[in-house]
């Protein structure tokens, strides 16, 4: 048992419980503060994800690719928009509700030409 009181059993069934924290998130290029926006229900994995493309050379973007490149990877930051708190309707499509949070601030920080990636 750990110190808790807690068996493996019961950590196990409570990280199983855990929803990931997701919405609209931001990478930044603190060189000369462009930014690429997107959406994901869970922003861990979103930046893990966007690291290894990056850094393997594989990301879809190529802007932000070639910037990345150029740069280095300490020139960027992942920065969390907002949080999308999921509803327990099961009729709730969260993909889409995050494409339309998406949407909206693409709309407000107008990542595109000179302030982005897009």
């Amino acid at each position: 048992m750990s110190s808790s009181g807690q068996t493996k059993k019961d950590l196990k069934e409570a990280y199983k419980q855990m929803k990931p924290r997701g919405g609209v998130y931001q990478i930044r290029n603190l060189d000369n503060g462009k930014l690429f926006v997107g959406s994901c229900p869970d922003f861990k994995a979103a930046w893990n994800s966007a690291q290894f493309q990056l850094k393997s050379g594989l990301h879809t973007n190529a802007a932000l690719q070639a910037e990345w490149t150029a740069f280095g990877a300490d020139h960027f930051v992942f920065e969390e928009v907002t949080e999308y708190k999921r509803e327990e309707d099961a009729q709730t499509d969260a993909r889409y509700e995050l494409k339309k949070l998406e949407a909206m601030f693409m709309e407000e920080l107008k990542p595109f030409g000179e302030k982005g990636y897009h």
